[in-house]
């Protein structure tokens, strides 16, 4: 790497959800979004998912001013377990995320009469914000679904006249939504009933939903007939072009006489595996070290070890904090197995742990800890009934800790 000893930005962003320089990839999956938005009647929603670090947040970012241009509004948030609590909270959501999109809009006595308030309850003409569709849904009779139906046909009602394509409602971390049985609340069915129903009707509100792995498997055991409603798109690492684009862009791009030598690049795609977060991180450290190097010719080295042990403490501490001693050395026997990277059975690691523990695994301890690793975040059930770590990269940290005797 070479520069002219003057101090520059660093152009790399490995925060959480950050727009990086530059957006590598992800063309297939921006295509397969613009065919989504063609759609007249919504006959498929969008499910985005994959592992942690793989750019879900910035595509989705991306996505939004694509379906602005092509006439859509867009609405949406990250939702937190807390909106995922009860059916009155995903109602709360909803309402305050139309009432971004609605509060301009003002409706009259013929459009008040129709939903059967005279003038009663809601002064005319009035604005369509947040205080009017809580009224609306609150005199609406009937139950939770009920209430939100009629307010979103109220508010296409008056969109429609506007020349407006449909709207769409992008919720990020939406592997929170659940129903609590229990407690006889069933918020994501609610949510899956309601947009089932209004697009069955012809009104264009699509769900664009972004998670981990488990988001679909949970969209489906909430309500069968999801498996038909979403077109599910799972991001992968990037290639080794696409990898080696996301590398040299950004400094291309940004300061064109500074570049990354090509066998540090290489060291670059082979250490980050492709994942766009750790290719952001990676960048960024090396960046910040070759510039404090003294420019005298030389290329500077690549301090790699270093690099990914602040990897470790940045990214994977936090999630193996979460595990117990126990759960550790299953992961251990895990992160033996060669096929440890995609995906896993329980009889693999029953298996391998009688030759590689001295207290070996038995299969139902196998599937109670998968279980509870599974809640904590640290692996997965995927589609094809066997396990894969919900964390990219995680078998070689825990192959790093073990060399370390962590």
């Amino acid at each position: 790497m070479n520069s002219e000893g003057v101090t520059y930005s660093n152009p790399y962003r490995p925060g959480a959800g950050h727009m990086p320089p530059y957006l590598a990839g992800r063309t297939s999956e921006t295509r397969e979004f613009g065919r989504l938005l063609k759609q007249d009647t919504i006959l498929e929603n969008l499910v985005l998912t994959g592992l942690r670090g793989v750019g879900k947040t910035v595509l989705l970012d991306t996505f939004k001013p694509i379906a602005i241009q092509a006439g859509w509004h867009w609405v949406g948030t990250d939702l937190s377990e807390a909106m995922s609590l009860t059916e009155l909270t995903i109602a709360i959501r909803l309402l305050t995320d139309l009432s971004v999109v609605t509060s301009s809009i003002t409706i009259g006595i013929d459009e008040v009469k129709r939903i059967g308030f005279g003038d009663r309850k809601i002064e005319v003409p009035r604005n369509l914000d947040y205080r009017t569709l809580s009224l609306i849904y609150e005199e609406t009779p009937g139950l939770a679904a009920d209430k939100i139906k009629a307010v979103l046909e109220l508010v296409w009602s008056q969109l429609r006249l506007r020349e407006t394509k449909g709207l769409i409602f992008a919720y990020d971390e939406a592997q929170n939504l659940s129903d609590h049985a229990a407690k006889d609340e069933f918020p994501l069915s609610l949510l899956l009933d309601v947009f089932q129903s209004i697009q069955k009707k012809g009104i264009p509100f699509m769900l664009v939903l972004t998670g981990l792995p488990t988001l679909f498997p949970r969209l489906v055991e909430a309500r069968t007939f999801a498996e038909r409603m979403f077109r599910v798109v799972f991001l992968d690492r990037l290639d080794k072009q696409d990898s080696r684009e996301a590398i040299v862009r950004p400094l291309e791009e940004t300061r064109p006489s500074i570049d990354f030598a090509d066998d540090s690049v290489t060291m670059i795609i082979d250490s980050s595996g492709g994942y766009p977060y750790f290719i952001q991180f990676i960048c960024r450290e090396m960046y910040d070290v070759f510039m404090q190097e003294p420019d005298e010719g030389e290329t500077p080295s690549v301090p790699m070890d270093g690099i990914l042990r602040k990897l470790d403490s940045d990214f994977f501490a936090g999630r193996w904090a979460r595990a117990t001693d126990r759960q550790r050395q299953l992961l251990e026997v895990v992160a033996g197995l060669p096929s440890c990277d995609r995906e896993f059975t329980v009889q693999e690691i029953v298996t391998l742990s009688k030759t590689k523990i001295e207290r070996p695994f038995g299969g139902s301890h196998v599937n109670q800890m998968l279980s509870t690793l599974s809640e904590a975040g640290l692996v997965y059930k995927n589609r094809h009934g066997k396990y894969s770590f919900a964390v990219p990269l995680l078998g070689e940290f825990i192959r790093r800790q073990a060399q370390k005797g962590a």
